[in-house]
């Protein structure tokens, strides 16, 4: 049998049906972007060592100018070293047809005999290259994908400044291109970097490097002291032109998928709890009013004998069903939405597999956050009026003075009709029930705006990434670091009207214990076509001395300007130097570092060396000038700013960054949710009020008018207020989404103020007409009764 207080549970659910569901979904989202956040992270964690594992990835990885095998015995019988790996590596180019431009391609060598290795790859079509078959080949699983390439076709390279046609007769994924991108760039693209692999022996004939190697990959035990084992390995192959050792750490591939698994962790700590206290605030509110309105069901229930621990349980156990259904809404919420987005990150990361991991931590966190807000809420209120008898409890509470209002308020009032009166006295005579609308209301336009205003920084870092900072046509890198003069040959070619030349090294900058392993960019003292810029988005010139550093990376190693910084050089003949941080840049792409051209060669006791050049070409001749550059053996690869922009646009509007829109979406329906819970409870509060207006002649449309013109101007005061918090609130969610690829800014957007404030005004002219039909539809008798 059915108790009454459980019997009244039901009636009151049914009752608040549209209310309740209002909150369910608010807490639901705040519950659905904690579970899919983490689930993200611990999938593309356990995902990526589970395929490291697979492939045995090596943990150090070393290259050198060439290296006989008899030096491996060394490196193998150093303490940690589990097993060792020799290789053949050797940039090249791939000729399609289709395209103007020569494809960067990376030339890796298989094991000989198919023997057991270091970073294996798997088979997804085909076979393995035949013994003795020189021409045949794997192709990179990605990339055969995006030419349309299959075994069985052939393919036009360069390799080592020969052209040759190759057999495919399978393709391949590898640890080491889960995330990849062509030469000098950081945005990937299926279609312009393909890796190759052929069988050992007819690439060492291809490269002249038979019983030699040019790359090392060494496998450690898991006490090996890394840092150790890398100095031995530099020492051992330093007489052999060793480019420096670096560890798992610093690969490319690994580096930006922990990085992007970082800056999940990150989001996960910061973006959903925004939105849980959000929603934990609204749920307070709501419980709040609703129990202080039934102030006199209460006295009846202890009247009739109930105990203040029964009626306390009843109403409790009304707001727990509410947070727990909410919470359970936003546990399957999150599960469907991030196996949803498992496709996106699939795209971009090249992994073999990627299951949807629940991470149930994120459901107990969910759920308990829930339980004990609405618990937290309901007793507050609950508190103050058992302490009443019965009695008391079924009278109306006493009706505070007013009769401080005075003179001015009055005479203020009084100049406007009898319906805009009663909006203005209850708004002044409960200013904390007012109050406290308001900031839930501002609340919600505080989470959109802030999606919004990360909107607008995403669109500023890509204009200001290359237009403002990159301004050239086309990006050329050669395959070494060659001679200046190599960049008067671009200079010579027709349609080209400006070159500036460029060097990257890569490098380790060290204060103290702090490290960060990057690289470091030298540019002309005059240069044009890419630029340095400081904080004000405007030039800097590079001094003659120092380095400049950008704010990721003075943020990591923790200096300033002036401060000194120690520069390791990993390649040619290692050089370590300190010098001085001479500025600080901003840069939204990457974490970079600038010299002055001539102070980085001088440093690195190379004088007038470029690894590469930008270009300046004349408007719709850009075809003529590729075609040039295709025919040039020592380019390794022409990266072009269009075809750079719209990859990196590709990846914040359907890779990673995807994910502000699915929580921009949750944002504007949290708005939503909170407007119209806020009209809701209005109507639920005044509704004998109303019904009494009816009752005494007012027209449908004055009774109204009491009812919204209190909710228009609660959010006309929530915008202001709104517009402040949501601009504070934008930066730690452009915190989370930022990482090591590209920062967020938060900028100025009147674009997206207005925007918000259109979004609010629009959730509450809904929430005015739904509530505005429920209340033409509302029997004035039954109002005006006293609930039982």
């Amino acid at each position: 049998m059915v108790s009454p207080l459980h019997a009244k549970l039901g009636r009151d659910l049914w009752g608040m049906k549209g209310q309740a569901l209002a909150i369910m979904v608010v807490i639901g989202i705040g519950v659905a972007l904690q579970v899919m956040m983490s689930g993200f992270v611990a999938s593309l964690t356990q995902t990526r060592d589970a395929y490291y594992d697979r492939t045995n990835f090596a943990d150090i990885f070393t290259s050198v100018v060439r290296a006989p095998e008899s030096s491996v015995a060394d490196l193998a019988s150093y303490p940690g070293v589990s097993s060792v790996a020799t290789r053949l590596s050797s940039p090249g180019l791939i000729h399609v047809a289709s395209r103007d431009l020569p494809v960067s391609a990376q030339f890796l060598s298989l094991p000989v005999d198919q023997q057991r290795s270091l970073n294996e790859v798997l088979l997804t079509s085909g076979r393995l290259p035949a013994p003795g078959q020189s021409q045949e080949i794997l192709v990179l699983d990605s990339f055969a994908t995006a030419q349309g390439l299959s075994p069985g076709d052939r393919l036009d390279v360069t390799l080592h400044g020969a052209r040759r046609w190759l057999d495919i007769v399978g393709t391949a994924q590898s640890p080491e291109f889960i995330y990849f991108s062509a030469p000098g760039e950081l945005i990937p693209d299926d279609a312009r970097f393909g890796a190759i692999w052929m069988a050992r022996p007819a690439l060492a004939a291809a490269l002249d490097l038979r019983g030699s190697f040019n790359e090392v990959l060494l496998k450690t035990t898991r006490d090996a002291n890394l840092q150790a084992i890398q100095d031995h390995v530099d020492r051992t192959l330093s007489r052999f032109g060793t480019l420096g050792s670096y560890d798992r750490s610093e690969h490319p591939s690994n580096k930006f998928l922990s990085e992007e698994i970082a800056g999940l962790e990150v989001t996960s700590r910061n973006v959903p709890p925004i939105f849980m206290l959000v929603a934990a605030f609204l749920l307070y509110i709501v419980t709040s009013r609703m129990i202080q309105s039934e102030r006199e069901e209460i006295g009846l229930m202890k009247a009739f004998g109930f105990t203040n621990r029964e009626v306390s349980t009843h109403y409790l156990q009304l707001v727990l069903v509410i947070a727990l259904a909410g919470a359970v809404l936003g546990c399957i919420l999150g599960i469907v939405l991030g196996r949803l987005l498992v496709p996106i990150y699939v795209l971009y990361y090249k992994l073999p597999f990627l299951l949807f991991r629940l991470e149930y931590a994120s459901f107990v966190t969910g759920v308990l956050t829930s339980v004990i807000v609405a618990t937290l809420g309901g007793a507050l209120v609950l508190r103050r009026i058992f302490g009443l008898t019965p009695a008391d409890a079924m009278r109306p509470p006493a009706p505070p003075d007013y009769s401080r209002a005075g003179a001015v308020g009055r005479g203020v009032i009084g100049h406007f009709d009898q319906p805009t009166r009663m909006v203005l006295r209850r708004l002044f005579r409960q200013p904390w029930r007012m109050i406290g609308a308001t900031v839930g209301i501002a609340a919600g336009m505080a989470l959109s705006l802030a999606m919004l205003i990360i909107y607008e920084g995403f669109d500023e870092a890509l204009d200001r990434t290359f237009n403002v900072i990159d301004r050239s046509d086309a990006t050329v890198s050669f395959a070494g670091a060659l001679s200046v003069q190599a960049m008067f040959n671009l200079q010579n070619l027709d349609n080209v009207t400006r070159v500036e030349p460029v060097r990257h090294a890569p490098v380790t900058f060290r204060n103290g214990h702090l490290e960060y392993s990057g690289q470091i960019t030298g540019l002309a003292p005059d240069a044009r076509l890419f630029r340095a810029l400081d904080e004000n988005a405007a030039a800097i010139t590079m001094p003659a001395r120092g380095v400049i550093l950008s704010v990721p990376v003075a943020e990591i190693l923790r200096v300033g300007v002036g401060d000194p910084v120690q520069i390791d050089f990993r390649g040619g003949a290692q050089i370590s130097t300190v010098t001085r941080v001479a500025g600080i840049a901003e840069s939204l792409l990457g974490a970079p570092a600038y010299m002055d051209l001539g102070a980085l060669n001088r440093l690195m006791q190379e004088p007038d060396r470029i690894t590469g050049a930008y270009l300046a070409i004349t408007d719709g001749q850009e075809s003529q000038v590729h075609k040039r550059l295709k025919d040039m053996p020592a380019i390794a690869g022409v990266s072009l700013r269009l075809e750079a922009e719209r990859g990196f646009k590709d990846i914040m509007d359907q890779g990673a960054g995807s994910s502000r829109f699915v929580m921009g979406i949750m944002a504007f329906a949290i708005t939503f949710g909170i407007i119209y819970n806020a009209a809701r409870v209005a109507r639920a509060e005044r509704a004998r009020d109303l019904a009494s207006l009816r009752v005494m002649g007012f027209y449908r449309g004055e009774t109204a008018f009491v009812l919204l013109g209190e909710l228009a101007a609660v959010t006309l005061a929530a915008l202001p207020l709104g517009m402040a918090i949501g601009t504070g609130l934008s930066r730690l969610i452009a915190a989370g989404f930022s990482t090591d690829l590209y920062q967020i800014p938060v900028v100025f957007a009147p674009k997206a103020q207005g925007t918000a404030i259109l979004i609010v005004v629009g959730a509450a002219l809904v929430s005015g007409w739904l509530v505005k039909r429920d209340l033409d539809a509302d029997d004035m008798v039954a109002s005006l009764k006293t609930r039982e």
